[in-house]
């Protein structure tokens, strides 16, 4: 497997950073809806008699109808029972349209080209908030607008989904509402705290933790026009630094600056040696940057103190022939031994 490996310039030091762009307000989010319907209008694609469940489905759906026929005695290929899920975004309203997606559950060989039957969409409550219906599409881009579904048993029905319930959710006559970072710092949060503060001249904002600041809307002005001027307001930001593996794909997102702290490794027949000032044995070297010396001959990596990053160090693995998971697992060693600080994630 080829090794990708992308290093992201992230500074430590304050940025100025939009408040809408690393927080959330509590209460204003998606909430998921799921239903079970059929596909119909299939080309000998659909379930096989092997789907119980896809036939009793069809019994009930036509006994509806006033026609009365014992699932045994179907042999129709051109049905495929599904699951229907949606996203109901904050605010919708009776009447507006939104994308679902539908995935078969039997053994049908392909949805593409079918027609979704009328389907009921619950929430958690179990009551309903939205009824899809519509010709499935195979082949585009999900719901959140990524990748193409690139399988036959998937697909989306584009505004297919029609809102029948709100969520009430009254932002306008609030007093009080909370944001959330996106990530818990005690610094931004007290940044975030004095910087609304300090544009008001008054005590409108308050961290109550890490994550949660409590806004008190000015007697002035309606929580909708405060929360769009506070939103786009530039405030000291510190990122976390961070660094993300995939050991799936082998690629490894890190920040250039994460230090490393003195330490010796060996992994297999690879040594890495970081000192305060540290020389590579004899033979054939190669230098990077002045900073970091790899030697050929017994594939040592011999780097200097204050100058070892994770990203040149990688960069230096690669260099000595170091799989992905050979640098994964050497990084996720120095992890546990204390020479990284920054968090580590694995996906």
């Amino acid at each position: 497997m080829k090794s990708i490996f992308i290093f992201l310039l992230l500074f430590v030091s304050l940025q100025a950073t939009k408040i809408s762009e690393i927080t959330k307000v509590v209460g204003v989010r998606e909430n998921q809806l799921i239903g079970y319907s059929l596909v119909v209008g299939l080309n000998k694609t659909g379930d096989g008699t092997t789907s119980i469940f896809t036939l009793q489905s069809i019994a009930n759906m036509l006994k509806a109808m006033n026609i009365d026929m014992n699932p045994n005695d179907i042999k129709s290929k051109n049905v495929a029972a599904v699951v229907v899920t949606a996203r109901l975004s904050s605010f919708s309203h009776q009447g507006d349209a939104m994308d679902v997606t539908v995935s078969a559950i039997g053994d049908a060989k392909s949805i593409e080209g079918g027609t979704l039957l009328m389907t009921p969409l619950k929430g958690v409550d179990g009551k309903i908030y939205a009824l899809a219906q519509g010709s499935v599409s195979i082949g585009g881009k999900n719901e959140r607008g990524g990748g193409s579904l690139n399988h036959a048993t998937a697909g989306i029905v584009y505004g297919g989904g029609i809102v029948e319930r709100e969520i009430p959710l009254d932002l306008y006559h609030q007093e009080y509402v909370t944001l959330s970072l996106k990530n818990s710092s005690f610094a931004n949060a007290v940044n975030l705290q004095n910087a609304i503060n300090g544009i008001y001249h008054m005590q409108v904002a308050v961290a109550l933790d890490p994550k949660s600041i409590k806004l008190k809307r000015p007697e002035n002005k309606s929580m909708v026009e405060f929360l769009a001027e506070v939103q786009e307001l530039d405030v000291a930001y510190i990122p976390i630094e961070k660094i993300v593996i995939n050991e799936r794909t082998g690629t490894i997102v890190a920040g250039v600056n994460i230090a490393v702290s003195p330490i010796i490794i060996t992994h297999g027949d690879i040594t890495i040696k970081i000192e305060e000032d540290g020389v590579a044995g004899p033979g054939d070297n190669i230098v990077l940057d002045d900073e970091i010396t790899i030697g050929l001959e017994d594939n040592r990596l011999v780097t200097k103190k204050g100058s070892s990053t994770v990203a040149n160090i990688a960069r230096s693995l690669q260099k000595l022939g170091a799989t992905p998971k050979d640098i994964i697992s050497i990084l996720e060693t120095m992890k546990k031994a204390g020479a990284i600080q920054a968090d580590l994630e694995i996906i």
